[in-house]
């Protein structure tokens, strides 16, 4: 299901001026990580916690918001963070660092949001 999405957003952005399947693997790689990481770590995998996601596009940018009902971190230290590449896992937040072009990680009223932007040229 993600990689329709990835896959949608990259040949329907007009604006785009880049290799699409590229990009359409890209965002496929950010929203898989940012899920997962929301299902899995912000929510601890608990069925009556929520994670949505909302993606919006201008003339300038793609922003994709994953909205998760934990308790919040400081992502910045994990985006600088090394991580032996054999690691098994850890990498998900530098994927996403290394990819989009603005991160930010930010609490919401019953949650927070994960806010990723893609400039578009």
């Amino acid at each position: 299901m993600i990689g329709k999405i990835g896959e949608s957003l990259a040949y329907t952005l007009n604006n785009y001026h880049g290799d699409r399947e590229e990009l359409a693997y890209h965002l496929n790689l950010v929203l898989t990580e940012a899920l997962s990481n929301a299902i899995c770590h912000a929510n601890a995998c608990d069925p009556t916690k929520e994670v949505r996601v909302s993606i919006s596009a201008s003339d300038k940018d793609l922003k994709i918001c994953v909205f998760d009902q934990g308790k919040g971190f400081d992502i910045q230290p994990l985006a600088k963070m090394k991580v032996h590449e054999t690691a098994e896992g850890g990498r998900g937040v530098q994927i996403i660092f290394k990819l989009m072009d603005r991160v930010e990680y930010l609490r919401k009223d019953s949650g927070n949001v994960l806010e990723m932007t893609k400039r578009l040229h």
